[in-house]
């Protein structure tokens, strides 16, 4: 049976998984059973997805991260260089806990920058903006710009990326695409114009 996804000749692909059409699997990455990665996916080098972890269309890894059981992401969801995932809050070598991993979900067009670690049971909002180094312990809502350790709030971002400016009515526009955004009781939604 031919392929539809792109494997390098050192890649893992265990038995089991789910790769859909258009995938870029890189060197010395490794798929692990019962993972499910969407269309057109792009894993970069050096990353383990583990089994039971769900990756939705056009998802980008990049070099160095490990999704770990219990991880599930949306379409569109951007993994930065070396960040990371954890599962369980509180690991001992010597104690099994296999069966108290925590979920975590990174919701639609969130992007998580390099070296960012995620505190396992954090989900991350649609359209989220985590910066590098950030270390998250709280729930991310969508739209939300966090930074530092532990992360912290700073703003709003647009699907595209920018920082939002509100003016006294709770509107902005994003300088990229000039669709509207509406903040209201700290919650961000995008608008018809």
């Amino acid at each position: 049976m031919e392929n539809h996804f792109f494997a390098h000749e050192t890649a893992v692909i265990d038995d089991g998984c789910s790769i859909g059409a258009g995938s870029k699997i890189w060197h010395f990455s490794h798929i692990m059973p019962n993972a499910i990665l969407g269309e057109k996916c792009n894993i970069g080098q050096n990353v383990v997805i583990s089994p039971g972890v769900v990756l939705g269309k056009n998802v980008k890894v990049q070099n160095n991260v490990s999704i770990y059981t219990g991880v599930t992401c949306d379409d569109d969801v951007f993994l930065g260089p070396s960040m990371v995932f954890t599962n369980i809050i509180n690991p001992r070598s010597a104690v099994n806990r296999k069966d108290q991993y925590l979920k975590t979900h990174v919701a639609q067009g969130a992007s998580i920058g390099a070296n960012a670690t995620i505190i396992c049971g954090n989900d991350i909002g649609s359209f989220a903006m985590i910066g590098a180094g950030a270390v998250i312990t709280k729930p991310v809502p969508p739209f939300g710009l966090v930074v530092g350790n532990p992360a912290k709030q700073i703003g709003w971002v647009s699907e595209y990326g920018h920082r939002l400016h509100f003016d006294e009515d709770g509107k902005a526009t994003c300088p990229e695409s000039h669709e509207i955004y509406l903040l209201l009781d700290h919650k961000v939604q995008k608008i018809k114009a």
